[in-house]
């Protein structure tokens, strides 16, 4: 049976970071990943990472623009660590071999970003998470000796000891369909967020929320999730992201009266206010009737106000994305664009070294809730946080590692459990559901009611739905009954997650009676710091999510009216 000191779940930025801060602290490592790690969703981010490098800048400001984001539900002290270790982190990622873009001066280039105070967003083109990725990966080569890599392994479930400590996970074998336990002194959850919750969204289809799914089960904390994320620019059909990066670079958003509608709701801003801000705007746009484009469903995003040279060099990839996928030049004519779902907020609650409250258990990057981005994530900080936080776990997993012995524990019940498991759902009979249209219904309903604007009829809609959909889930059939490559079973298990993810984010959403951030209750459309400045915890007690509450930490930035 493998064992390591320190198992990583999941190979993006958050895990690979932690893998090579536990690897140079001298701890045996092993990184798992559902998917090769470079095909991780972290390759998705485009537009850029924050961090306080300029001489003018200063990460006290850098802090104070992302507690403003967060609508003032963010843990100041985890936000302060973050902004203060950034610079230090962007600079050693360039070292390492990251290729910033430069400006005429050879400086390292900063781009304007939402909800930022001053131009902070170090970047590579609208390719800056491939680019980290990449370099990360090849980093890790260098540790191969002390890092093992199980590449297209999908973890069933986490394996605890009789005191309840966290140590180890069983996992299946996509290849061959094998099931294994791998024990561990520490396992690091860096299994990203869970959008494919959603539908449309921004998230590839790994994205569904098995590691949040995994820590509920075993009795870990869910905080935030009534939080998620709706992207101002993503393309009307397919939901496909058009980066923050092309509004960085000065493009207008339009109505169908050719009005630029942001100076309604952020008058300085404009197009560059939080990402809550501007969905919201562009939500009002369309829903009383100045919306663009089939059914009026749409607004424009006009990147022809920007030079075609600088738009061919910075955004070179949202070129083709137009061409490919809208069959627009948008360096020529605007694009159809609008809000979708994009990142989720909430996650595993951790403290600032990535601990969950289960012994032995970490989590880092959107899997988890520090909470740094509290009811509004600003762009370019969600890179930021994958490192920073998945260097700090990966630090205090292999330091208490060292004081440790190999956990002892019997794992052949809980793996004859995860293997029959997948049999019963390889041989269940075709008479219920597919899990396809499970999981399309799901989407469409969690994008219907619990999306940009909510309210308590259309969120207790939402859970009869998802109570429902899990009874049906539960019978749901696959076509695939064989073990190699049987990626039809292994959705049946992410549409279990899914479904656990979508009830806790619509718990959270009925029950927080305010809005702010990413929830917005048009039933309660003030924010309400006397009663809701607070964080909501959902657990699992016996089947059923149960509520308690957090309080936010504050250490200099008392809460304000929040105006861009």
């Amino acid at each position: 049976m493998p064992a390591h000191d320190v198992l990583i779940i999941g190979a993006g930025l958050a895990g690979q970071r932690a893998a090579l801060a536990a690897a140079q602290a001298g701890a045996s490592v092993a990184i798992m990943s559902k998917v090769h790690p470079v095909r991780s969703h972290s390759v998705a981010a485009a537009g850029g990472i924050n961090a306080a490098i300029s001489v003018d800048d200063d990460w006290h400001s850098h802090a104070y623009d992302t507690v403003k984001g967060s609508d003032f539900l963010g843990d100041q002290d985890a936000i302060e660590i973050m902004c203060s270790e950034a610079p230090g982190e962007v600079m050693h990622l360039e070292h390492m071999g990251v290729t910033f873009h430069r400006n005429e001066k050879g400086e390292m280039d900063l781009r304007a970003f939402g909800g930022a105070s001053m131009k902070r967003t170090a970047y590579v083109a609208d390719i800056t998470g491939q680019a980290l990725l990449h370099v990360l990966y090849e980093q890790l080569m260098k540790h191969h000796e002390t890092v093992e890599r199980y590449e297209e392994w999908f973890t069933t479930s986490l394996l605890q000891d009789e005191q309840g400590r966290c140590a180890g996970v069983i996992a299946r074998d996509v290849r061959s369909g094998r099931m294994e336990a791998f024990t561990a002194k520490n396992v690091i959850l860096a299994c990203g967020g869970a959008g494919q919750v959603y539908k449309p969204t921004t998230n590839g289809l790994i994205v569904t929320g098995d590691g949040i799914a995994m820590a509920y089960r075993a009795g870990a904390p869910l905080m935030d999730m009534e939080m998620v994320q709706y992207h101002p620019t993503c393309l009307v059909e397919t939901g496909i992201l058009i980066t923050e990066g092309a509004r960085g670079e000065g493009a207008h958003l339009l109505n169908a009266n050719g009005e630029r509608f942001m100076e309604k709701s952020a008058p300085n801003k404009m197009e560059l206010a939080s990402r809550d801000v501007v969905s919201r705007a562009e939500q009002i746009e369309i829903n009383e009737g100045r919306g663009v484009g089939p059914g009026g469903r749409g607004i424009y995003l006009d990147v022809t106000v920007v030079p075609r040279k600088r738009t061919l060099e910075a955004l070179r990839e949202i070129v083709n994305l137009g061409k490919d996928f809208a069959g627009v030049d948008i360096t020529r004519e605007p694009i159809t664009i609008r809000p979708g779902q994009h990142y989720i907020m909430g996650g595993v609650k951790t403290d600032i070294d990535g601990q969950t409250p289960i012994e032995g258990l970490y989590a880092a990057g959107e899997v988890a809730c520090v909470s740094v981005h509290g009811g509004n994530r600003l762009g370019a900080n969600s890179l930021l946080d994958t490192l920073i936080f998945g260097r700090r776990s990966g630090e205090h997993a292999a330091a208490r590692a060292a004081n440790m012995t190999m956990p002892e524990l019997d794992t052949h019940a809980q793996l004859h459990r995860d293997a029959d498991a997948i049999d019963a759902i390889i041989a269940r009979p075709r008479d219920g559901r597919r899990v396809s249209e499970i999981k399309n219904e799901l989407g469409e309903m969690m994008n219907k009611y619990a999306a940009v604007f909510r309210d308590e009829q259309g969120l207790q809609t939402a859970r009869e739905t998802i109570a429902r959909l899990k009874e049906e889930s539960e019978k749901a059939w696959i076509d695939d009954r064989g073990t190699v490559f049987n990626q039809d079973v292994l959705g049946a298990i992410e549409l279990g997650y899914m479904i656990d993810c979508a009830e806790t984010t619509v718990v959270g959403a009925i029950e927080r009676k305010e809005s702010r951030g990413a929830q917005y209750r048009t039933d309660f459309p003030e924010r309400n710091d006397e009663e809701w400045l607070k964080h909501i915890d959902i657990t699992l007690d016996g089947e059923q999510p149960k509520v308690s509450y957090s309080p936010v930490t504050i250490t200099q930035w008392q809460p304000e009216e929040r105006k861009y």
